[in-house]
Formats: C-alpha cells, structure tokens, sequence
C-alpha cells in the first residue's frame, strides 16, 4: 500500500504560485534552462518517466507523456489506487489535494519553503481544511530552503 504524499513548493507566507499564477521565482523548467546541476535534471527525468493523472474540467488534451485526463476527483479510485500501489502517490495542486485531505486521503504533507514572500496567489492550504499534523522531518539547506514533512493524524 502507497502513501499519498502532498507536495509542493510554496513561499514563505504559504503561496504555491503568485496572483500572475507564476512559481518560477521557486522552479523554473528544470530541464530547458541550461547548466542545472545533476540532481535537477535527474528529478525532472522522474517526473517526465511517473505515470500522472490529471483531473481537470477544462483540458482537452494531456500536456505530458504518461498522462491521463480525469474529470472529476473520486475518492474511491484514490483509496484504490493507494491499496494497490507499490510505491507511495504524489497529489499536486492546492485544490486537488484540498479534496484528497477532506477525503481523509492524504497521509504527508510536504512543504517545501523558498525564502521568497510573494503577497498573494494561490496558497499551499485552501479555506476550508482543517487538519492535526505530526512533524516528521525539519530539512534546512544553504539557499535559505526548508523542507518541512508532517503526517496527518
């Protein structure tokens, strides 16, 4: 049975991307920007290799190989997917994982915090959850970058 981990980048004051809807001031497109270091292409050649499961209403077509498209998030398939699963589950995005907490889905929450504070956009925790969370983990490195895991209870 996999874990589904929530996971994103996230500013200081608690923002997943700014009012324009841009995270490049945490990640930018690691693997078109020339000269990244090993670990950054490394990880952008996971993600393009993961299968991933989109929800969404509006996209026509996947924008990634190893994509599908889903309409609607159904807790059932997640719960599902989280028995079968071999491995642990990334869920991405502020809203869908809002979903999988209320669901009682998400077993991690993972933020990582980039010393940036960006005044607004869309933030790591919607309204509307409410949670008890258990430290895990505490990671600071050298760029002013803390990792910061907990467990739901």
């Amino acid at each position: 049975m996999g874990k589904l981990i929530y996971s994103m980048l996230t500013s200081l004051d608690g923002y997943t991307e700014d009012e324009h809807g841009d995270f490049g001031w945490a990640a930018p497109d690691a693997h078109t920007i020339p000269g990244q270091p090993s670990f950054v292409l490394d990880w952008a050649r996971q993600w393009q290799a993961a299968d991933k499961i989109v929800i969404s209403k509006t996209l026509a077509e996947p924008r990634s190989a190893r994509t599908r498209i889903e309409r609607e998030f159904d807790p059932v398939a997640v719960r599902q997917l989280k028995a079968e699963a071999g491995h642990d589950i990334a869920v991405a995005g502020p809203e869908l994982a809002a979903h999988a907490a209320r669901a009682g889905l998400v077993d991690e929450f993972q933020m990582i915090a980039f010393p940036v504070i960006v005044g607004g956009g869309k933030r790591f925790f919607p309204d509307g959850v409410r949670l008890n969370l258990e430290l895990l983990e505490q990671r600071r490195f050298g760029n002013g970058v803390v990792v910061l895991r907990y467990a739901a209870r």
